[in-house]
C-alpha cells in the first residue's frame, strides 16, 4: 500500500442523487481512487442491513472501514419503525464522532439522503454537519431525494438519472450486481 500522503487540499462536498442506479458504487469508485493514495475511509450505510458485497470486500481491503446503521428491511417513508429510527440516529451519533477524527480523510454517508427525505435524521444536522466539517475531510453524501438546502451547500453534485431498469422486466436484485 502507498505511503499515506499528507492531504493538503481542502476537502469538498460531493453528493451523488437521483432516481438512477450507482449512487453507492460512485461513492466506492471514489473511495478505491483514495485508498490507492493511501487515504482512510470510512462509509457510514444508513438503512442498509444486509450483507452487501462492499461490506465482504471490506473486510479485505486495507484502508476502508464500512458500518451498517439500518436493518434488512424496507423503512416505510410515512411511518419509519421505531427501530428504524435508532439504528439511523445511532449512525448519526457514529458519524459526528468519525468526522473530528485526524485520521479519517474520507467520510462517506450512504444514504443520508433518504434518511432525510424519510425524517430519520434533520437536514437541519446535516447541513451543520456540512458546515462544520474539517477543512481536511471529504465528505460525500448518498441517496435518492436530496433535499435542496444541502444540494445548495455541496461543491459537486451527481444525478443519476433511470432511463431504463431490469426490475421494469421483472428482474430481481442480484448478488454481486445489487448487493
Amino acid at each position: 500500500m502507498p505511503e499515506k500522503r499528507k492531504i493538503i487540499n481542502k476537502g469538498t462536498v460531493q453528493i451523488y442523487t437521483g432516481n438512477g442506479k450507482g449512487k453507492t458504487t460512485a461513492s466506492l469508485g471514489a473511495a478505491l481512487r483514495a485508498i490507492g493514495h493511501g487515504w482512510h475511509v470510512v462509509m457510514i450505510q444508513f438503512m442498509k442491513g444486509r450483507l452487501y458485497g462492499e461490506i465482504i470486500t471490506s473486510g479485505k481491503l486495507e484502508g476502508l472501514l464500512i458500518e451498517q446503521h439500518g436493518r434488512d428491511e424496507f423503512v416505510d417513508p410515512e411511518n419509519p419503525e421505531k427501530v428504524d429510527v435508532d439504528l439511523a440516529r445511532g449512525g448519526w451519533v457514529r458519524a459526528n464522532e468519525l468526522y473530528k477524527e485526524e485520521n479519517i480523510d474520507m467520510l462517506i454517508l450512504d444514504e443520508i439522503n433518504v434518511a432525510v427525505s424519510f425524517g430519520l435524521i434533520s437536514a437541519e444536522e446535516v447541513i451543520e454537519f456540512i458546515d462544520n466539517k474539517p477543512d481536511r475531510l471529504e465528505l460525500i453524501l448518498t441517496g435518492r431525494y436530496a433535499d435542496q438546502r444541502i444540494i445548495d451547500r455541496a461543491d459537486t453534485v451527481t444525478e443519476m438519472k433511470e432511463i431504463k431498469h431490469h426490475y421494469q422486466r421483472g428482474i430481481k436484485s442480484r448478488k454481486g450486481i445489487e448487493f
